[in-house]
C-alpha cells in the first residue's frame, strides 16, 4: 500500500460519517435549504484561501518574476486554480466558484447580506482575523474558518494541500443533489443555479482537482515520515471540523 493510500484509508471512518451526515435529509424545504446555504457559504469562500496559499507558495505570483523549483505541484495547483476561480456560468460567463455559489443563494432567495458585508470589509482590510472581528458570524462557523486560516498560517504547503483535499465540496453526496432536485420538481423552487454549481464543482473535483490534489500531496510529502503524519492529522482534524459545522446547522434547521 502506497502512503498516500494508507492515508486515505485512515480518513475513511470520519469521511464516511461525513458524508452520511443526517443533515442531508433533514433539508426538505426551501427554508432549511437557504439556511444552509447561508453558513455553508463561508466555507465556500475560505476554501479558495487554501489554493491561493498554495499557488503563492508553490509558484511565483510576484514581480520581478523568478522560477519556482517546485514545477511538479506548481503545475497542478495552477490547473485547480484555473478552474476554481475562472470557471463558467451557465451562460458561460468567466466565474469563480464563489460567486456561482453566491449566485445561486440568489436566485434561491438566501440572504447574502452578511457575506458580502464580509467580503468588502476583506477587501478593506486585506486581513482574515481583523475582518472576522467585526461580524457577528456564528461561532461554529468562525471556528471553522479560523482553522483554515490557522492551517494556512503554518506555511506548510504538505498541510495546507491536505486540508484543501479532504475538506473538498466532494464530500456533498450526490443524494443531497436529488433531494434539491426534488423539491424543484416538486414545489418550483429556483434551484437551477445550485444544482449547476453542485454538479459542475462535484465532476471537477472526482475527475480532474481530486487526482491532481492526491498527485501533489504525494509530491509534497514525498518519503518524509513526519510529513505525512502532519499530513493525515491535518486532514483528520479538517473533516471532524466540517462534522462540527453540518452538526451545528443541522440543529439550526430541526
Amino acid at each position: 500500500m502506497t502512503q498516500i493510500d494508507a492515508l486515505q484509508d485512515s480518513l475513511n471512518p470520519t469521511r464516511n460519517k461525513l458524508i452520511s451526515h443526517p443533515l442531508y435529509h433533514a433539508l426538505d424545504t426551501k427554508e432549511k435549504i437557504t439556511l444552509f446555504m447561508e453558513n455553508h457559504v463561508f466555507a465556500v469562500w475560505d476554501f479558495m484561501s487554501l489554493i491561493k496559499a498554495l499557488q503563492k507558495n508553490l509558484t511565483c505570483t510576484s514581480v520581478p518574476w523568478t522560477p519556482n523549483q517546485n514545477n511538479f505541484s506548481g503545475k497542478l495547483v495552477n490547473e485547480i486554480v484555473l478552474a476554481e476561480e475562472s470557471d463558467i456560468d451557465m451562460n458561460n460567463n468567466p466565474k469563480s466558484h464563489f460567486e456561482l455559489y453566491l449566485e445561486s443563494m440568489e436566485n434561491l432567495g438566501a440572504n447574502t447580506n452578511l457575506i458580502k458585508k464580509f467580503i468588502k470589509e476583506i477587501n478593506s482590510s486585506q486581513s482574515y482575523y481583523e475582518s472576522v472581528k467585526k461580524f457577528n458570524i456564528p461561532s461554529v462557523v468562525k471556528e471553522f474558518m479560523d482553522f483554515t486560516f490557522d492551517i494556512i498560517k503554518t506555511n506548510k504547503n504538505h498541510v495546507i494541500a491536505s486540508v484543501f483535499t479532504f475538506g473538498r465540496e466532494d464530500l456533498i453526496p450526490d443524494m443531497f443533489i436529488e433531494i434539491v432536485k426534488k423539491l424543484s420538481s416538486e414545489k418550483n423552487i429556483k434551484t437551477d443555479l445550485l444544482i449547476y454549481y453542485l454538479e459542475r464543482h462535484i465532476e471537477l473535483d472526482a475527475d480532474e482537482h481530486g487526482p491532481m490534489a492526491l498527485k501533489m500531496i504525494n509530491n509534497l510529502c514525498g518519503s518524509d515520515p513526519i510529513k505525512w503524519e502532519e499530513a493525515t492529522i491535518a486532514s483528520e482534524k479538517a473533516l471532524k471540523m466540517r462534522i462540527k459545522l453540518w452538526d451545528y446547522v443541522l440543529n439550526e434547521v430541526v
